[in-house]
């Protein structure tokens, strides 16, 4: 675990998935997830995590096919069960909540219905036992951030990156709000 940190540069995002490897079977209702429509909504929930500012947004970055191909090959089929069932619990919060489909929904929406859910799954996953299930945003975020800053457009437009990095300078300065480094 502590070689995979610091590869990762000191920050592992689904840390199950490194250690467990991408070695399980796939759920039967797994398939679903690679329907056009459904990437392009998974593409829609992650934007709203990670909106496009100055750097490109978590739809740009292909995060929404990177989803399902994680969920199918990585996740067991409990965590995957947990995700498809998140996704059908997701457009039936914004149904009750603002009367549509996540993806009828204007940006200002979603961020404040996912907003109340990430409130829900941090408190949900600071009070769960060690048996019991992660909660299905708190799969689906983790998925997003290690989806966009391991894409290209992530490690090169959000993160600094150097192709061909130099020596090692561990007290290189940093500013407040400079990037992180990719490389």
């Amino acid at each position: 675990m502590a070689r995979v940190a610091w590869i990762m540069g000191g920050a592992v995002v689904g840390a199950n998935l490194f250690l467990e490897g991408c070695t399980r079977k796939a759920a039967k209702n797994v398939e679903g997830l690679f329907e056009p429509e459904t990437i392009d909504f998974l593409g829609d929930v992650a934007d709203t995590i990670l909106p496009p500012t100055s750097s490109p947004g978590a739809k740009e970055a292909g995060v929404g096919a990177f989803i399902p191909v994680m969920v199918k090959d990585c996740y067991t089929t409990d965590q995957q069960k947990i995700v498809i069932d998140g996704l059908g619990k997701l457009e039936d919060a914004a149904t009750e909540k603002f009367g549509r489909k996540f993806q009828e929904l204007d940006a200002a929406e979603r961020t404040e219905l996912l907003a109340a859910i990430d409130k829900e799954a941090k408190d949900y996953q600071k009070n769960k036992t060690e048996e019991d299930a992660d909660h299905y945003f708190h799969l689906i975020k983790q998925l997003t951030l290690l989806g966009f800053f391991t894409s290209e457009l992530g490690a090169t437009e959000a993160l600094r990156y150097v192709q061909i990095p130099g020596r090692y300078d561990g007290d290189y300065p940093y500013a407040k709000g400079d990037k992180a480094w990719a490389t």
